[in-house]
């Protein structure tokens, strides 16, 4: 499960998808449960999952999903074995199927179940200031410090030798150990996933979390948001400087190092030792190499291959961004 956290209120029949998503001809769909939505990799032969994009051709190719909702022209690169769910808008048809095993996922109200720190079972185990919330279902190592008005809303796990800085708000996040979380941060909230149609927004359900792996740093107002379908993840030994915005689904490798107010749209994948100045951008959903510098400013637009130095917008490798500029 991409969450531990969330109520599945699942297994569904696969014929009752098919009624959900408004599709009609059923008479030959198979008698199958479906017991959790997964992404294409992650995906089980119990689960459903979705395919929208030539990008994950490769992915589509290998899935081990039993059913896959998709569109005609895509169809094909999915396994024989894995049963076609054929709408016009995916992601739409996706967030619909998610909504019915995941209910609780679709809001992201404030947490009602706080409480002060020093009436709960805390309060000898936590260093902490001045009006700290905690909410159910939390976990707190040893040797642990929390700030000032700080609330550990419902389903956190935090490690041991961990700091948590004033005025931030976790949620739906495990941190390992020996992780620093500096002041204003939020992190955990729900993404910024949801689809134009008929003159509304439909909202995405975002059934992930975020997870941050040992001896990590997170800067001052720093925004991390929980996956939708998957989680997004910072590696090992990885340092956010100051108002950096991670969004949903994005996965940070080991030993990064990622300069103020730099911004990282959906589904991106970065390797290991990636080094980026500020105030640059990373488009969503793509692949950024091991051993990259990114110069500050930049816009990256397109994949990076291991152990390059670019720069620019669009980022162009840095001896041509450096012979155009002079």
């Amino acid at each position: 499960m991409t969450n531990p956290f969330f109520k599945n209120f699942g297994p569904i029949n696969l014929k009752d998808i098919f009624k959900i998503l408004g599709i009609n001809n059923i008479n030959n769909v198979k008698k199958i449960k479906i017991f959790d939505i997964a992404d294409l990799n992650s995906a089980s032969s119990k689960d459903i999952t979705f395919f929208h994009s030539n990008k994950y051709n490769a992915q589509a190719s290998n899935t081990k999903a039993t059913a896959c909702i998709t569109t005609k022209n895509l169809q094909n690169f999915l396994p024989h074995k894995c049963e076609r769910i054929i709408v016009e808008n995916v992601l739409i048809s996706t967030a619909k199927v998610t909504e019915i095993l995941y209910p609780d996922s679709v809001n992201d109200d404030f947490d009602n179940s706080v409480k002060e720190i020093s009436k709960t079972r805390f309060k000898e185990k936590v260093k902490f200031g001045k009006n700290v919330l905690i909410g159910s279902n939390v976990k707190i190592g040893k040797n642990c410090l929390i700030g000032h008005n700080t609330i550990i809303e419902k389903n956190v796990v935090i490690g041991d030798n961990c700091s948590i800085g004033s005025n931030t708000i976790i949620r739906n996040t495990i941190l390992k150990n020996n992780i620093r979380v500096l002041d204003n941060c939020v992190i955990g909230k729900k993404g910024f996933g949801f689809f134009p149609k008929n003159g509304n927004n439909y909202r995405f359900p975002q059934i992930g979390i975020v997870l941050i792996n040992d001896y990590s740093e997170i800067g001052c107002g720093s925004t991390i948001d929980r996956g939708s379908i998957s989680n997004t993840v910072i590696g090992k030994n990885t340092y956010l400087d100051n108002q950096i915005h991670v969004a949903h689904n994005v996965k940070i490798g080991d030993n990064c190092i990622i300069a103020g107010q730099v911004g990282f749209a959906g589904s991106s994948v970065l390797g290991d030792n990636v080094m980026i100045g500020g105030q640059a951008g990373i488009s969503g959903h793509l692949k950024i190499g091991n051993n990259i510098k990114i110069g500050g400013g930049s816009g990256v637009i397109k994949n990076i291959p291991d152990n390059s130095r670019v720069m620019g917008y669009p980022a162009k490798d840095l001896k041509e961004f450096i012979k155009d500029n002079k």
